[in-house]
């Protein structure tokens, strides 16, 4: 009797250790699950440095995503890389930005070329945002003001109607030609608007015919067109 009372007691503490080992085994996807909320958390507070480089122009996320941060500029909803650089988005704040290839900003001079938006337009200068200097790391170049394109370093022929030959937000590509009051020059078959945007319906305009023509709405627009326009090379 004592013999088969001493069995079941045995018994009974090996189910009851095999219960609590099945508990505790059943217990462990949670704390896995845990752990990978806490390092998901975690993410979503780091600056993340995205692997895609992206070129002046690019578009790089919306406003309904993100907010605009340095080295970007706002089209309708769209945002834009305003250089050349990689992408970072904040998480935490929301916002995405393009950071230079390098900390130090290059120098520029007199016959560079360089790669900018327009931010400005007046009857006789079209105000250019540098962005990028070419054969110099296409790295990010920021001035503490506008470059000048005047009329008359347009092209090598008589612009009546600067309107026609740029608008605000295209990217351009142009020539320094004086560093002391920041003067560029779009005469040159290189030179000229590389990226522009329908007046009306803010898509990206197609060339057709030496001219421009937008693929949604199809308006037709005219620009001083650079030679390498819709390719993305500086």
């Amino acid at each position: 009797m004592k013999k088969e009372t001493a069995t079941r007691s045995s018994e009974n503490k090996k189910a009851r250790s095999t219960d609590a080992g099945k508990r505790k085994k059943d217990s462990e996807p949670e704390k896995v699950q845990n752990k990978e909320n806490h390092v998901e958390e975690g993410e979503e507070d780091a600056v993340i440095e995205e692997s895609i480089f992206t070129m002046p122009g690019d578009m790089i996320g919306t406003t309904e995503e993100f907010r605009a941060g340095n080295g970007t500029y706002v089209n309708v909803a769209d945002i834009h890389s305003l250089g050349t650089g990689y992408v970072n988005i904040d998480r935490k704040s929301r916002t995405i930005s393009v950071s230079p290839r390098t900390n130090t900003p290059p120098n520029i001079n007199e016959g560079d070329i360089v790669v900018g938006s327009i931010v400005n337009m007046r009857d006789s200068v079209a105000l250019v945002e540098i962005a990028a200097i070419k054969g110099k790391g296409e790295r990010e170049f920021q001035t503490n003001g506008a470059a000048a394109i005047h009329v008359s370093n347009v092209k090598d022929s008589y612009v009546k109607n600067l309107g026609q030959e740029f608008s605000l937000l295209d990217i351009v590509k142009a020539k320094v030609i004086n560093t002391q009051n920041m003067r560029l020059s779009t005469d040159g078959g290189p030179f000229g608007v590389m990226k522009a945007y329908c007046s009306r319906c803010r898509s990206v305009l197609q060339t057709e015919d030496n001219k421009l023509k937008c693929p949604e709405c199809g308006r037709i627009e005219k620009r001083k067109l650079s030679s390498d326009y819709g390719t993305g090379l500086v």
